[in-house]
């Protein structure tokens, strides 16, 4: 398990002073695929995994002055550049493993996961985690701002059967783990699972 982290934490810190000028089209992308949560003023929100915290604006205009949202990431270099683009006000920046979340259980209405599956190291008992701190009947949205084959061209790679992210693949694997699979995209300029929290 350490091993899986610190190369999670070695590629994440090489790449996080420049993430987002790598990508930075993908904006809009967040906000509609943030807006499939369908939140409402108040909603308790996490962003797994939120890296530079590209989401968070968004989710802080779903859920309001009133609402809660927290950002958990592994790599601290991705919190900080977080932090120097001001997206600290929009939520509280946690430093933590999504597979042990620092938080109660069925606390939250929704949990939006950018890019995250294929970075777990136990995907099952991970998105367990999840459906953990989430109530019966809320969300999850497992969003990529490209699909599946976009994304393996990006990295000279073939999709293959035993892609996490194929729906003969995520259905089960979410149904194992507390969640029910609603919705599936897999189109070239997005990937988005939408599941509810199951009782």
């Amino acid at each position: 398990m350490a091993d899986d982290h610190t190369h999670v934490q070695e590629f994440f810190t090489a790449r996080a002073a420049d993430w987002d000028t790598r990508f930075p089209d993908d904006g809009p992308a967040y906000d509609d695929a943030v807006g499939s949560l369908s939140l409402s003023p108040g909603d308790a929100v996490l962003d797994a995994g939120c890296g530079t915290g590209r989401a968070l604006p968004a989710l802080r205009a779903a859920v309001g002055p009133q609402g809660t949202v927290l950002g958990v990431d592994l790599t601290a270099a991705m919190l900080e550049e977080a932090v120097r683009a001001g997206r600290d006000r929009e939520g509280t920046l946690l430093l933590a493993d999504v597979a042990r979340l620092p938080l109660r259980s069925r606390r939250l209405d929704a949990v939006f996961a950018a890019g995250l599956i294929s970075h777990l190291s136990h995907p099952g008992p991970d998105l367990a985690e999840l459906a953990r701190v989430v109530r019966p009947g809320g969300r999850l949205a497992l969003f990529h701002p490209i699909g599946r084959a976009a994304l393996a061209a990006r990295h000279g790679r073939r999709i293959t059967d035993d892609d996490l992210r194929a729906e003969h693949n995520l259905r089960p694997l979410l149904a194992g783990s507390g969640w029910r699979l609603d919705a599936y995209t897999d189109e070239d300029d997005r990937f988005l699972a939408l599941a509810v929290r199951t009782s």
